[in-house]
């Protein structure tokens, strides 16, 4: 028998660690712990209470030795099971992880916190459809808690389930254990799905905190840069001084650093940030989240050797990525572009009735193109413009075709038939979702700028065929570039820019579809080319003004400016797009010229189409 040691009593010594333990002050409750397993060694509640201070500590080997003896003590408590479970996931020790809980769920442990912890070692283990399965249980069985909310709208963000990221966080005000941490996490994934107004709502809300935690200001500095606000961003991450914080933020701090000394053009600091984030990233399916802006920094340097090894292995890792979270296997079985393989019928749109359609003052203008075409720089121009409102890229007018669909309209070969009635409720499906977004006040009209809107054109005509439409132009080789260098989430995208000669494919495809398209359908267009567009702006934008029948606006001449104050862009530019108009993107494709002899044989109908043919060699004008 153990030799009694002076002191408190055993109970007291317990009250006093679970009293420590509530207020996660884990040395004291660790030392507390001690005293008494230093009188009765298998005390549960001391071993408990010690295991749980230590995992507090990340010390979770020593964690998982304390919930396993637990185990021995006591095997039928489910609760040790479930504790050595998450100890053992800390410890990234996962499949021992899985057996832990499982024997948990054999006892009938069924609690929300034990499917959260589920969810939470599938995220680890990348499997994201187990994840969001347990994390959807733990929801159901506590739909306020705001730790499983914001884990839930996280992981259904990683699987594409972008509305039920947002339906999850709704009536975030009203969910219980709002930590200021949360709070910034929710404004973080409001800011991901596009939904700056909530997203504002929660910073603002975790900033008024007077004494924010690292990560609370962590998350707050990820926002800030996304909105374009660089200085508050930066004083958010000088917030963050002390030593223990830094190291327990870790890898996410270092990137987010490395983000910001991107945007301040500190190219070889932000380089040597992302290169230590991937020393510390052994998960080749994450490494993607560093190695596309290493690219772009490394692009930067003139190092295009090495931008384009970093881009090539980040297109290997984001493939990887999006095959776990289950969101590429039916892509991967889909022609590159295989919406283009369905056109119109020229007898049926013969006989197109455009009865009670809106005329141009009450339609839309349209800006499409493929991506990456300079449309983003155009939107904010006209929407500097007091009568023209845009409102980011938005999928509204392929939420009014699959209305149409659902009608039962043959879209896009037989719409001739097409009753009034649908036709109306699907623009009034458009324009309801656009209200979401937008208000328009009297005498304003919608710019709908979303690139691949260039492959809708039969439902542009069809609802709206009295919209004015600017088909934005840049040089392929270029476009093609900006595409295999950018960090898309859209599946179908991310897999056909995983290499240059796709990419060239998709494109060919799609511009293919829409110059055969607009030869039967005769949209009202303008075509405005990006290096026309660049250097000659003044009277490109007078000629655009002009097309859309506008009055001037010298605002129109400003669209940095005018980005500025708007805050948030949802596009891949919007950290170019602040900027004044200049033409250093012009060229950009002649240092990684030898890698694009594929790309030419591919594209070689539009250089010649747009005039582009005597710019093939490295000889051409341009910046680099």
């Amino acid at each position: 028998m153990p030799k009694s040691v002076a002191g408190p009593p055993v109970p007291e010594l317990i009250r006093l660690a679970f009293a420590r333990l509530q207020e996660s002050d884990w040395v004291a409750t660790q030392q507390l712990a001690r005293q008494v397993l230093a009188q009765q060694p298998d005390h549960p509640a001391a071993l408990n209470a010690l295991a749980i201070a230590l995992n507090a500590q990340a010390r979770h080997r020593e964690a998982a030795e304390g919930f396993q003896r637990l185990t021995r003590i006591e095997p039928a408590v489910p609760a040790h099971w479930m504790n050595l479970g998450t100890a053992l996931r800390a410890d990234r020790r996962f499949d021992d992880a899985i057996r832990a809980y499982a024997r948990a769920a054999q006892l009938g442990e069924a609690s929300a916190d034990f499917f959260y912890n589920v969810g939470l070692l599938h995220v680890d283990r990348a499997d994201f459809p187990a994840a969001l399965a347990a994390l959807t249980r733990a929801r159901a069985l506590a739909p306020r808690d705001a730790e499983i909310c914001v884990q839930y709208a996280q992981c259904c963000y990683e699987c594409m389930q972008g509305d039920d990221a947002i339906a999850a966080l709704d009536d975030w005000p009203g969910f219980t254990g709002l930590r200021s941490d949360l709070v910034a996490r929710i404004g973080l994934i409001f800011i991901n799905l596009g939904e700056p107004g909530r997203a504002r709502q929660a910073v603002e809300r975790a900033a008024a905190d007077p004494q924010p935690d690292a990560d609370t200001a962590l998350r707050l500095a990820q926002v800030w840069e996304r909105l374009n606000d660089v200085a508050a961003a930066r004083a958010a991450l000088n917030g963050i001084s002390t030593p223990a914080a830094r190291d327990r933020l870790g890898t996410d701090l270092i990137v987010a650093e490395a983000q910001i000394a991107q945007r301040e053009d500190r190219h070889e600091e932000a380089c040597r940030l992302f290169e230590r984030a991937l020393e510390q990233c052994p998960e080749p399916h994450l490494r993607h989240f560093h190695l596309f802006p290493l690219a772009k920094s490394l692009d930067a340097l003139k190092r295009h050797a090495d931008a384009f090894a970093a881009l090539t292995a980040g297109h290997d890792s984001h493939v990887a990525h999006l095959r776990l979270t289950g969101s590429l296997a039916p892509v991967e079985r889909t022609p590159i572009m295989n919406i283009t393989r369905f056109g119109c019928d020229a007898s049926d749109v013969a006989q197109w009735d455009h009865t009670g359609a809106p005329g141009c003052a009450a339609s839309p203008v349209f800006v499409v193109a493929f991506p990456r075409s300079g449309t983003t720089l155009l939107e904010q121009t006209l929407d500097a413009h007091p009568q023209l409102v845009s409102m980011d890229e938005q999928p509204y007018l392929q939420n009014a075709v699959e209305s149409l669909v659902a009608a039962g309209v043959q879209y896009p070969e037989q719409m001739r038939d097409a009753p009034q009635e649908q036709l109306e409720a699907a623009r009034q499906r458009y324009w309801s979702l656009v209200g979401r977004r937008v208000q328009l006040q009297p005498g304003q009209r919608l710019v709908d700028k979303n690139p691949l809107n260039l492959l809708r054109l039969p439902a542009i005509r069809r609802l709206f065929p009295a919209s004015p439409m600017i088909l934005a132009i840049r040089h392929p080789c270029d476009v093609i570039l900006s595409c295999f260098m950018q960090h898309f989430r859209a599946p179908e995208f991310v897999f056909m820019c995983r290499e240059l000669g796709t990419l060239a494919l998709g494109y060919r495809r799609a511009l293919d579809f829409w110059y055969q398209q607009a030869a039967l359908l005769a949209p009202t267009v303008m075509e405005v080319r990006y290096e026309t567009f660049v250097a000659d702006f003044a009277a490109e934008v007078r000629r655009i003004a002009q097309f859309l029948s506008v009055p001037w606006d010298d605002a129109m001449l400003s669209p940095g400016e005018h980005a500025r104050a708007r805050g948030f862009i949802s596009t891949p530019s919007y950290a170019q797009v602040v900027k004044p108009v200049n033409s250093r993107s012009v060229g950009r494709w002649h240092p990684y010229e030898e890698r694009f002899g594929p790309v030419l044989e591919q594209v070689s109908e539009y250089l010649e189409r747009w005039g582009y043919e005597g710019e093939r060699g490295s000889t051409a004008h341009g910046a680099s």
